[in-house]
């Protein structure tokens, strides 16, 4: 067995005298060189974990004379929907050396400072009790804090250095540690200290955990990478350097060396139950059930890790496609309103794309495993009728108001620029190397973005993908951009797939559960036709109606989301006994339903109909040729450019 990656940190070790004394020369001047540049310093502290609340200090160096105006971001990066973060200030107040000065709101997240001719100090206390990858929760247990939740923002001062104190909860000085992507300025690694950042909008994009966390380290392409787990876990942290290794190095050989970031820092919250993640311009953080991480003995990759290994390998794709190559109608500070943009699509579906395409070029996962993953998503895409109302750059551009916002008619009104545009982007990848005979790619798109907008600080405009796309096939693009993205087509995946050697079946769904991806369970693959009520029931022990499907036998009999079924053909029921009354049934049976809707009893007849053909499974040809099967080791092994191929390229765009 080869030797583990992994360091894994228990506590800071004591140095020697002599090499402390030198430690402590470079941590004060550190720390001295920070505070002379600061326009802005914070200070934040865990003050009452019980209560959930920390306690923020802002203190503006040089206040505007005529009045200082601050506010609290609307919104994160990375999570569009207006959240109105500065609703968890519970009071605030400031003060100029001592003596305090008068705040008037003057909107839902800012403020306006009375004139002062020193340093003006704000005093604030945040409530934390969310428990996401978006905001900021405290407890007795824990602390972890995006900027954006916690850190006010002084209008004028953006771009000015900010340093942060952070100091730790009462009686916790020495079992809890932080960590976090912030460069320090007089903290030791992983201490309580001060911090800093070239400004509001790095300040914002570098979320802190604190507390009695487990920690490890490993090193990708020559940068240091560290493995936070809050939570009580038995995860396997030398198993997860090894394969966090694995795709960090694919990704950024992928875009080409030297990494867009000096070190690199996973935040991941084991919990009993939830799922997400969000990306930063040096972190990450990801928030998971404890169970989907691997345990010590186990060398498989079971379905829950490996959706854990897509997640991660999500969120540091980003590092480039979105944090640095961004959508030129994203500013870096104005997060006070919606940033709209058709891009989307292309930022997370593309990066939805290859995040399990790339669990396969380094091997992580089959491709029997990487063909499930994909027929799940064309799954997941067929089965709502929404793909067909409204179009890629539609979702992307209404991603505040409808996709961050869905409600029970989602899935007959709306598609999801995440798992559409994954298999949008799959679509562009297996075009332009039909195009061009096998020799450009997706993967040439990509970086030649990357050359021409994210390593150039420059924003892509909104047309950017698809004339960095028509670039590299050589010829005109705008039929398929018209047709899948700015229209509400399908992408002809079927077609496309088979000049890899790879069939597209779609079937029935044998039951609620099925999610696609593999074959019927029956032998012959045939099975009596199913029949299905078209709705989905909400999870629990009545049969309550959550959505309810377009042209489906729910809805043509007069059912909605919303109604919970009590009786059908005169015998009660519950949502378990509904689907084994299904089984029982053919299509076009007549069923006899009673339902409640609010507090009134209503009835409907209900004519059944078939389980549509909407389930996906990939499967290989047997038969390929031997040049289909290389142009499909081609696709799945992808191509890492040399170093020397990366300069010229770069030296082009």
């Amino acid at each position: 067995m080869p030797p583990s990656p992994c360091r894994q940190l228990v506590r800071q070790r004591a140095a020697p005298s002599a090499s402390r004394a030198v430690l402590a020369g470079r941590v004060r001047a550190a720390y001295n060189a920070a505070m002379s540049e600061a326009a802005v310093h914070y200070r934040i502290c865990p003050r009452n974990p019980g209560a959930h609340l920390f306690e923020v200090r802002c203190t503006v160096a040089d206040p505007d004379p005529d009045g200082q105006r601050v506010g609290l971001p609307a919104w994160i990066p990375g999570s569009y929907l207006i959240r109105d973060f500065a609703r968890h200030i519970v009071r605030l107040q400031a003060q100029c050396q001592g003596t305090p000065v008068s705040v008037r709101k003057t909107g839902k997240d800012t403020w306006l400072c009375a004139s002062c001719a020193g340093p003006l100090t704000l005093i604030y206390e945040v409530y934390a009790w969310d428990l996401s990858v978006r905001g900021a929760h405290l407890d007795i247990t824990h602390a972890y804090f995006n900027g954006t939740s916690v850190f006010l923002q002084v209008y004028g001062h953006e771009q000015n250095r900010c340093v942060v104190d952070i100091d730790p909860p009462p009686g916790t000085e020495r079992s809890w540690r932080v960590a976090t992507a912030l460069r320090r300025a007089g903290a030791q690694p992983g201490g309580f200290g001060t911090y800093q950042a070239d400004g509001y909008a790095e300040l914002i994009d570098h979320p802190v955990e604190i507390g009695n966390f487990s920690l490890a380290e490993f090193e990708a392409c020559g940068v240091p990478h560290q493995i936070v787990v809050s939570g009580r876990h038995q995860a396997d942290l030398d198993r997860l350097c090894r394969d966090l290794r694995r795709i960090c190095e694919h990704h950024i050989r992928f875009f080409g060396e030297p990494a867009p970031m000096d070190r690199y820092v996973f935040l991941i919250a084991a919990v009993g139950e939830g799922y997400g993640g969000l990306e930063h311009r040096a972190s990450t953080s990801l928030l998971c059930q404890r169970d989907t991480l691997p345990r010590t003995g186990d060398s498989s990759v079971n379905d829950d890790y490996r959706g854990f290994l897509g997640l991660a390998s999500h969120e540091y794709f980003h590092a480039w496609n979105v944090k640095r190559i961004k959508p030129l109608a994203f500013p870096d500070v104005d997060l006070s309103r919606e940033a709209h943009t058709e891009l989307l699509w292309a930022f997370e579906g593309i990066t939805s794309y290859y995040d399990d395409l790339a669990l396969v070029r380094s091997g992580l996962i089959t491709t029997a495993a990487y063909l499930e993953l994909l027929g799940e998503t064309v799954t997941r895409v067929w089965r709502g009728s929404g793909r067909f109302k409204q179009s890629l750059a539609a979702s992307s551009f209404d991603a505040w108001t409808k996709f961050y916002r869905q409600d029970e008619n989602a899935p007959n009104s709306i598609v999801s620029y995440y798992t559409k545009g994954s298999l949008v982007a799959l679509a562009l990848d297996l075009t332009l190397r039909r195009l061009t005979g096998g020799n450009r790619s997706l993967d040439d798109v990509m970086r030649l973005l990357w050359q021409r907008y994210g390593q150039a600080s420059i924003g892509v405009p909104e047309d950017g993908v698809e004339r960095a796309a028509t670039e590299v096939a050589g010829s005109d693009l705008s039929g398929f951009f018209g047709s899948v993205v700015h229209g509400t087509d399908d992408p002809l995946l079927a077609d496309l797939l088979a000049d890899v050697g790879i069939d597209f079946v779609l079937r029935p769904a044998e039951s609620e559960r099925d999610r696609g991806g593999k074959p019927a369970s029956s032998a012959d693959g045939r099975k009596e036709p199913r029949a299905v009520l078209g709705a989905r029931l909400q999870p629990g022990g009545e049969a309550r109606l959550s959505q309810v499907f377009d042209g489906a036998a729910a809805q043509d009999a007069g059912l909605s989301a919303g109604d919970v079924i009590l009786a059908v053909d005169g015998l009660r029921v519950d949502a378990a006994s509904v689907e084994k009354m299904l089984n029982t049934r053919t299509p076009g049976s007549r069923i006899h339903v009673h339902a409640f809707r609010r507090d009134e009893l209503m009835e409907f007849d209900v004519t059944l109909k078939e389980a549509p053909a909407d389930t996906c499974v990939l499967v290989l040809r047997e038969d390929a040729s031997p040049a289909v099967c290389a142009r499909r080791t081609a696709w799945l092994q992808g191509s890492v450019p040399a170093a020397d191929q990366v300069v010229r390229a770069a030296g082009r765009a």
